[in-house]
């Protein structure tokens, strides 16, 4: 019985504790994702981890294709260590024309990327109570929808509308409360906001 008083002591005494914290934490509120956020053009940066298909017209011997390494670089015969890593694929072919200019007259280069992650400042972050927490290359178009398939939704812990996405606005992080509750249990398509390179997605757990 003692035992048994003492447990309930010490459950009392972390609940005195730690339900502070969880209340402070909960009392901050984040402005709501407007609906009308709109897509942004963008144009597609290579990234490490991207394969791209280099091939010079009329030189066979010098077109092949090859990985971006970690580093953000390519290594091609007759071209080593190129930066690639945050550049359209027209940039890099470029690049590539005027690193081959030095053994081939005039040469004429398309790169064409076949496998996409993208630079990690354009990948959508995916944390806390996913199922399947991970990077995401963005698509172009791409909604909380999308994300939310690609991580396999979120757990039976989740507090999903008290998610929130991290933003990087003109240099500064800015953050908005998303819906995602309401999206994916309650199907209210309202709450499908579009997602931005570099978006992180935050969803927390729910404690009580």
């Amino acid at each position: 019985m003692k035992a048994l008083h003492i447990g309930i002591i010490k459950r009392l005494a972390f609940f005195a504790i730690v339900f502070p914290v969880f209340s402070l934490g909960g009392c901050k509120t984040f402005p709501p994702l407007s609906p009308d956020e709109q897509y942004l053009a963008h144009d597609y940066l290579i990234g490490p981890g991207d394969n791209v298909d280099i091939i010079v017209w009329r030189n066979p011997e010098v077109s092949m294709a090859v990985p971006v390494r970690p580093d953000g670089k390519i290594t091609t015969p007759l071209v080593e260590d190129l930066p690639a890593s945050g550049k359209t694929s027209t940039q890099l072919a470029r690049d590539i024309e005027v690193a081959l200019s030095k053994y081939i007259q005039q040469p004429v280069v398309t790169v064409v990327v076949t496998e996409f992650v993208g630079p990690y400042t354009e990948q959508i972050r995916v944390i806390g109570e996913a199922a399947k927490p991970q990077a995401l290359p963005y698509r172009e178009e791409m909604t909380l929808m999308d994300v939310l398939i690609e991580v396999g939704g979120m757990t039976e812990f989740a507090a999903g509308n008290k998610a929130r996405i991290v933003r990087n606005i003109n240099g500064k992080q800015q953050q908005f409360s998303v819906r995602l509750d309401d999206l994916i249990r309650d199907g209210d398509i309202t709450a499908n906001m579009p997602v931005r390179q570099g978006d992180v997605l935050v969803i927390p757990e729910s404690f009580f």
